[in-house]
């Protein structure tokens, strides 16, 4: 009987779950942040290539449509 008290002071007092648990909430955050920045960084390459092709076509240099320029 000694030996189960024992045990379940020590589970008590262990932190270790708690600091898992916050490094996991942590890495969810980062996950987070890392994806919306990569999602944003991609709709400004994707307006920045949609108006590159729009002044190409306007200045009649080459055309977007076909992926290459003519």
């Amino acid at each position: 009987m000694k030996k189960l008290m024992t045990m379940t002071r020590q589970f008590r007092d262990d932190e270790n779950g708690a600091a898992m648990v916050e490094y996991s909430i942590l890495i969810g955050i980062i996950a987070v942040a890392a994806i919306g920045f990569i999602i944003g960084i991609g709709g400004w390459v994707t307006g920045r290539f949609t108006g590159l092709c729009a002044a190409m076509d306007a200045s009649g240099v080459g055309t977007c449509d076909t992926g290459a320029g003519t």
